[in-house]
């Protein structure tokens, strides 16, 4: 079975990236082989398949809520505007909460386990998918969280897939989910609260929790979920939006200034 499933990248392109991403960020590719190993046997034989995932995302337009500062400001915004039920609506880890707070329950949730746990158990007790991945800094989540969620998960990798692991590119939980939805068939990809700036949101990390050594990360993982986005705007024949209410500019990626500037009607219409 494939599971590297990109319908406009291969798994060399992507590999590429993922070399990179290690060197850049002096990651342990081991580490994130032990990870995909220990999620791939928590899950075998209870996973969700692709094509589960794929039913509730394809030929739908996808909003894709990341953690940036905007994050509240655009989650009001979409709870106000009347076409709201249209999206199928995703949430990049700590985005749940935002989203929670506005009675807003996601679809699909993409997390790699080190954001808010109560909040993300709320939305899977309400129905989200949780699409989980597997990397060297979130052994002891799996361990803890896993045997919580066992139905209703898609478990992911950064590495080569295996098992019921699947990769579909991307490398932050909010670049990641948009990937996903370009594997789907999905109709379009709507961003929103991705600021990918220098400015940390606090639903990514409150900054207390963060050391200057883990800010300067923080910050090289957005620099690098920003050069994905464009990477798969420039690769993908779907149209990108981006909502972000102060984010910084995509190459590739159409800004717009409000939910009423979206062409719905021609993106549900089309065939």
């Amino acid at each position: 079975m494939k599971r590297f499933h990109n319908p406009w990248i291969t798994l060399d392109e992507w590999l590429v990236w993922y070399h990179k991403i290690v060197k850049e960020c002096q990651f342990d590719e081991l580490a994130d082989f032990e990870a995909a190993t220990l999620l791939n046997s928590m899950l075998s034989g209870k996973a969700l398949k692709f094509t589960q995932i794929e039913r509730k995302l394809s030929g739908k337009v996808s909003i894709v809520f990341g953690a940036g500062p905007s994050l509240a400001i655009d989650v009001k915004k979409f709870v106000e505007f009347p076409q709201r039920r249209v999206f199928t609506i995703l949430a990049a880890d700590g985005a749940t909460a935002a989203l929670l707070e506005h009675g807003v329950i996601p679809d699909v949730v993409v997390t790699d386990l080190d954001g808010p746990v109560d909040e993300l158990l709320e939305a899977y007790a309400h129905g989200s998918i949780l699409v989980v991945h597997a990397h060297g800094d979130n052994i002891p989540q799996i361990k803890n969280i896993i045997p919580l969620i066992s139905d209703r998960v898609l478990p992911t990798t950064q590495i080569e897939p295996f098992g019921c692991l699947y990769n579909f590119g991307g490398f932050t939980d909010g670049d990641r989910a948009a990937f996903l939805c370009s594997s789907a068939s999905v109709k379009a990809i709507v961003l929103a609260g991705m600021d990918l700036g220098e400015e940390i949101g606090p639903y990514s990390k409150p900054l207390k929790m963060l050391t200057s050594e883990r800010l300067e990360m923080k910050r090289k993982k957005l620099k690098i979920a920003k050069e994905l986005l464009e990477w798969l705007a420039s690769k993908i024949p779907l149209p990108i939006y981006d909502l972000t209410t102060h984010g910084t500019e995509l190459q590739g990626i159409i800004k717009l200034g409000s939910f009423n500037e979206l062409p719905l009607h021609k993106l549900i219409c089309s065939t």
